[in-house]
């Protein structure tokens, strides 16, 4: 619901209450002691994350042309992987130095001064187009709640722009978040600390390729080229990770920022949706797209079940060691996920880099139909 939300609330309260929340609860995580407590600041923390992408995509559809959109939603996507980076190996090192108390209430000062900021500069729209807002609201007050959801869902590009990101995303879900220094170290025979560098390679990838991605698909006004080819390069490279037995410290470094780099057109499908959907209905469709692009995180269990169901409950120092066939059998889900992405962006219509709002109907005409 947080896309329906941002398009009926101004997007700036919307993300100021949800930052504010995440600040006072990384707060009371670093003082929580009582699990539940723990868990309800997790709980609330994640409501306010639900806000994240969809209020800076819904600011960028008001404050930047269409053709433009990529290339902003790229540098977004950047700033957002910086975090993630952050995360990793620099907020271990903090844990270790100070403690993981104070590093979350580190982590929270610094989500207050973030908070200031927005504070003082967010803003919904450009003032000059606050007539064209007002406008959109009483459209949107018009068609109703479940209208507008219905439209949405009826709008095959959402469905298609959400499947092609949550397939793309799955090397940052399993190989960033979960198994990938676990696979370096038991089938590469890496040092956990340079396990850790080769995997922070993905999100560096990711940092670098998504404003390059965008620029580029904004420069050749085609959305459609670049997710094609972004499926068949990253099915190459992961099949070079999973079929060469011996790869450098070097190379592994360079297949992990590729990957991170060629799956970054995956931030295409945003202003593809965003060009597909009147301007009123922005944040409700991309909130549909999220759906399905969290839902990716559904593989995490699959991997899992998959890395286990030949595993001979091998064990070094209490940790599970799994062999190299596991690992194969398991990472075959990313080049059978980047076909069926290849798919969907074939299946995908050109927007060439054009607004709904911008062709022959407008959005009172597709409102009423």
């Amino acid at each position: 619901p947080a896309g329906m939300i941002l398009d009926r609330v101004s997007t700036r309260k919307v993300i100021i209450v949800a930052m504010m929340a995440a600040v006072l609860c990384t707060f009371a995580f670093a003082a929580a002691h009582a699990l539940w407590q723990a868990e309800l600041c997790r709980f609330v923390t994640g409501i306010g994350g639900a806000f994240v992408l969809l209020s800076n995509v819904r600011l960028a559809s008001r404050w930047f042309k269409p053709r433009r959109m990529a290339l902003v939603i790229g540098l977004i996507v950047t700033f957002a992987m910086v975090g993630g980076m952050v995360a990793q190996t620099p907020f271990t090192l903090l844990t270790d130095s100070v403690g993981w108390r104070m590093t979350l209430a580190l982590d929270g000062l610094v989500g207050f001064f973030m908070f200031g900021v927005i504070v003082l500069f967010v803003r919904d729209f450009p003032r000059k187009q606050a007539s064209v807002y007002a406008k959109q609201q009483r459209l949107l007050q018009g068609i109703g709640f479940f209208r507008a959801l219905l439209r949405t869902i009826r709008n095959p590009q959402n469905w298609l722009g959400g499947l092609y990101t949550s397939l793309m995303n799955l090397p940052i879900f399993l190989l960033g978040a979960m198994w990938g220094i676990m696979y370096l170290v038991q089938v590469r025979g890496l040092s956990r600390a340079d396990a850790s560098l080769v995997t922070s390679m993905l999100f560096i990838g990711t940092i670098i390729g998504s404003p390059i991605v965008g620029w580029l698909s904004d420069r050749i006004r085609r959305r459609r080229l670049p997710m094609i080819a972004g499926t068949i390069i990253a099915s190459g490279v992961i099949r070079m990770l999973m079929d060469v037995s011996h790869l450098s410290m070097t190379a592994l470094l360079l297949v992990f920022f590729g990957l991170g780099f060629i799956t970054s057109t995956q931030i295409i499908s945003y202003p593809l949706i965003a060009e597909s959907n009147p301007l009123t209905l922005t944040g409700t469709a991309e909130g549909l797209a999220s759906v399905l692009i969290m839902a990716g995180g559904f593989t995490q269990p699959l991997f899992a079940w998959l890395m286990e169901w030949h595993w001979t409950h091998y064990y070094i120092k209490k940790i599970p060691f799994y062999s190299i066939s596991n690992y194969r059998m398991t990472l075959a889900i990313m080049p059978v996920a980047f076909i069926l992405a290849l798919i969907i962006a074939l299946m995908i219509l050109e927007t060439y880099c054009v607004g709904y709002h911008r062709e022959n109907h407008s959005q009172e005409n597709y409102i009423t139909r």
